[in-house]
């Protein structure tokens, strides 16, 4: 079974993803901030959903730590701000797309199954 890390410092936002993409059958992780998301990261994840603005270490460091240690992890950013120097800098750093909020969650589901049944 493919496993999914969910980060978003946003308890509703994790709980909607948990839900959608729990039904499609991924084991799902949840962290509301960057040291529970790269605790859980070293389970081996398939696919990470992470949050651009988290308190304390944001996005875009969380996304350096992730990259560094595991290059070809696929890495979907979120971002409530249109701020498009950070989310090229995100896709520079590797990320493969990011989604801005609020997002059509059948949208995210639909990429995120792309990346892992394919």
């Amino acid at each position: 079974m493919k496993r999914l890390l969910i980060v978003d410092d946003q308890q509703g936002i994790r709980l909607l993803l948990n839900e959608v993409l729990k039904k499609e059958g991924y084991v799902t992780y949840l962290a509301a901030n960057g040291m529970e998301a790269l605790k859980y990261a070293e389970e081996e994840m398939d696919c990470v959903l992470l949050d651009m603005k988290i308190p304390g270490m944001d996005g875009i460091e969380i996304l350096k730590c992730l990259k560094e240690k595991w290059p070809h992890l696929p890495v979907f950013m979120m971002t409530a701000y249109g701020e498009l120097d950070v989310v090229q800098e995100a896709l520079d750093l590797g990320a493969i797309r990011y989604f801005t909020k609020p997002f059509d969650i059948f949208e995210v589901r639909d990429e995120v199954n792309k990346v892992l049944k394919s």
